[in-house]
């Protein structure tokens, strides 16, 4: 009974957060990519690996820890989240993957697939929620509307997508 309700309570928020900007349509970016995510907070680090892959419907997005242990599956399907596997829902990750989208999504093609994007001489910004500074190719932080949780992406070395 009471982990009934806990999962209704877990559900009820999750369904409560705001829904992250998906692009109009899948970008055309080379995939899989496998990406380094160093996540800073509070003078805090955490280091993750993302894979994102194509599949014939959609992205599946998997977020694991040094050890390659999941921390949050997703998929992009039809244009809404959907949860991947036995894991609980991850409102921060969904969060990660639609920024990380954005931030992949090529100079040309972000004009048209986020309505309200503003372009910057090094970056771009998405409706004051996230902010994108490009270091140098593959490499990109991402801040959140707070500005107190970033993450720095790169290219996981040594097995660069192609």
């Amino acid at each position: 009974m009471i982990r009934a309700l806990l999962l209704v309570c877990v559900l009820l928020l999750s369904a409560c957060t705001s829904h992250a900007p998906l692009p109009a349509q899948i970008p055309h970016i080379k995939f899989p990519q496998q990406l380094h995510v160093q996540r800073e907070q509070a003078g805090q680090r955490q280091d993750w690996l993302l894979v994102v892959q194509k599949e014939r419907h959609g992205l599946r997005w998997s977020l694991m820890d040094p050890l390659g242990i999941p921390v949050a599956r997703q998929q992009l399907r039809e244009y809404t989240w959907k949860a991947d596997g036995l894991l609980p829902p991850n409102p921060e990750a969904r969060e990660l993957f639609a920024a990380v989208l954005f931030a992949l999504t090529s100079e040309q093609e972000v004009r048209f697939d986020y309505p309200g994007v503003q372009l910057l001489p090094h970056g771009r910004m998405m409706e004051d929620r996230w902010r994108v500074d490009y270091a140098s190719e593959g490499i990109f932080r991402i801040t959140l509307e707070s500005g107190e949780l970033k993450y720095v992406v790169s290219p996981l070395e040594g097995k660069a997508s192609k």
